[in-house]
């Protein structure tokens, strides 16, 4: 099933252009939307809403026009923004259930579902607070909840882990895999953090500048590579030297080598350069691709 599609999609500003031809398509699943800030990821995620008109191209949602279909897209998809859009003043149970009515919930079906979400999204205890006085993590957690209220077929996440210390992180990416796993709902999600959206996404699409620099499974981009990475507990300077001088292709990344395998002898040559220069081992393993490597 296509989620989202796009074909020649472009948006211009007078003083940037921030989709450039941009053609793709995503499925169901955890998709990731990965390029820097700037790269036109929140551009993207307002013209699928139909917030905002594209100059050029088309755009589509679960099958219907962006463009004449804006309506009826966003009653289908959950939005998380990235921008702080919180009312410091009422309590996150009033809130998301204000939400549900606006998706057209009845009152006590909005009630019900909104205790529902806020307690999926670990909220539960806390949901008759006034959000004012909520931390980061807890904010962005109502941000979610409102977006999940409706019982919708995908939920755009804008940025969903910004401002979170490393545990808010790990939490939110969790719920995050659980929506498109156990809920059901397909998921797209942006951010340029590229190393959290390995772990969660069934596929990636990259874009830097408003252009399509890739769009793969996750699977395709992590995949096993003809590399190794090396550390040692001192010395990673004269490894990277002798096994230079050895005919081996060797990158230094602070006390990490990344060494091509060529062959077998590749490994025989790192054997006797530790033993030559008498350097403990301290990892050694295959290298994986990753998203980032997209951009070199």
């Amino acid at each position: 099933m296509t989620i989202l599609a796009t074909e020649g999609l472009t948006k211009r500003f007078p003083r940037v252009t921030a989709l450039d031809q941009l053609t793709v398509v995503a499925g169901t699943g955890v998709t990731g939307l990965v390029g820097a800030n700037g790269a036109g990821k929140s551009t993207l995620i307002k013209i699928l809403l139909g917030l905002l008109p594209a100059s050029a191209g088309r755009a589509s949602v679960l099958g219907m026009d962006a463009a004449v279909q804006g309506l009826e897209i966003r009653r289908s998809v959950g939005y998380m923004p990235e921008h702080e859009c919180l009312p410091p003043d009422v309590s996150a149970t009033e809130f998301v259930v204000h939400m549900a009515q606006m998706s057209g919930l009845p009152r006590t079906a909005a009630r019900e579902r909104a205790a529902d979400t806020l307690r999926h999204v670990g909220l539960h205890e806390e949901r008759y607070r006034p959000i004012g006085g909520y931390s980061t993590g807890m904010k962005q957690r109502v941000k979610l909840a409102q977006a999940l209220v409706h019982d919708p077929k995908v939920v755009f996440l804008d940025e969903p882990t910004n401002g979170l210390d490393p545990q808010g992180r790990d939490e939110m990416l969790a719920l995050i895999r659980r929506i498109g796993t156990e809920f059901g709902i397909s998921v797209l999600v942006t951010s340029h953090l590229l190393g959290e959206l390995e772990r969660i996404c069934d596929h990636v699409i990259v874009i830097d500048g408003g252009r399509l620099l890739r769009s793969s499974a996750i699977g395709e981009l992590t995949q096993v590579t003809q590399a190794v990475a090396v550390e040692v507990e001192e010395g990673w300077e004269q490894l990277a030297r002798h096994l230079t001088e050895a005919g081996e292709t060797v990158a230094v990344e602070g006390r990490l080598l990344t060494v091509q395998v060529r062959a077998d002898a590749t490994f025989d040559t790192l054997r006797d350069a530790l033993c030559d220069l008498d350097l403990h081992l301290v990892r050694l393993e295959q290298r994986h691709g990753r998203i980032e490597d997209v951009f070199k």
